[in-house]
């Protein structure tokens, strides 16, 4: 019963933090500073315009949807065969790549960076998007492979062999039975990596150097950079963290019920 209570506390605070984050984002730097916790006495709508324009966030948003959509699709697609062999075939060879994937869910990415950054400079893909699309596949895969191959053991193997007996060749199987079955923890699969990666400010900021490449965590915290020699601009700023925030969140409102299901499916076995 007490944790239950900490877990609705946790939730309130941060529902009421989202609701103060908004309203200051409407609000001009003088009145925040005079009232951080007072309420709008008129809608400064042009916060969010400002942050557009000067922060440059309609370059960064397109940045952003374009690697988050191009690397969390293809780490989808490499790792759900991948993850359908690990998790059907049982020999020592599969067991040691299944534990293999394990173990990449312990390394920091903080310890591959930069490992990461000279290799990506000599093949010529810092400061560049393809080179971060290959980053966040690359570090995605065992988190990805691990979750699929819980989902792949969960179905039914009397299917695999009914199609075996019709002579449906593996492939066949794999792709006409198995993955329209397995849809959900892809789905799943995918949602995860589509926030993980829309989020993530490491790799993009150690990787990326031109404003004109900037994804939005990046171009986020360039804006407060600019701010800190052009004056704060509180509204502005709070305008910018919404444009990060709330496309997750409004995604998120839409796919919970999906995403809980499935997580809950993937932990049948």
């Amino acid at each position: 019963m007490v944790l239950v209570g900490v877990l609705w506390l946790a939730v309130a605070l941060g529902i009421a933090l989202l609701f103060w984050i908004i309203v200051q984002s409407l609000r001009d730097t003088r009145s925040i500073l005079a009232e951080p916790f007072g309420m709008p006495t008129s809608l400064e709508f042009e916060n969010w315009s400002r942050a557009w324009t000067v922060g440059d966030f309609g370059r960064a948003a397109w940045n952003s949807a374009w690697v988050t959509l191009v690397s969390s699709g293809l780490t989808v697609v490499v790792a759900a065969p991948a993850a359908y062999y690990l998790g059907r075939v049982d020999t020592p060879v599969t067991r040691f790549l299944s534990n293999y994937f394990v173990l990449g869910l312990g390394i920091p990415a903080q310890v591959i960076m930069i490992p990461l950054f000279v290799m990506l400079s000599r093949l010529y893909l810092t400061n560049s998007l393809i080179g971060l699309n290959l980053v966040y596949i690359g570090i995605s895969m065992p988190f990805t492979v691990f979750l699929l191959i819980s989902f792949f053991r969960t179905l039914p193997v009397e299917l695999e062999e009914a199609a075996a007996i019709d002579g449906t060749s593996p492939l066949g199987t794999m792709m006409r039975i198995i993955m329209p079955l397995a849809k959900g923890g892809i789905m799943t699969a995918f949602i995860l990596q589509v926030i993980s990666h829309w989020n993530e400010t490491l790799m993009a900021m150690t990787l990326l150097s031109s404003t004109d490449k900037y994804t939005l965590p990046v171009a986020l915290i360039g804006f407060v950079q600019q701010q800190t020699y052009s004056g704060a601009d509180w509204g502005g700023l709070f305008a910018g963290i919404c444009i990060v925030v709330l496309p997750m969140l409004i995604m998120f409102l839409f796919v919970s019920r999906r995403l809980t299901e499935g997580l809950t499916v993937g932990m049948g076995k």
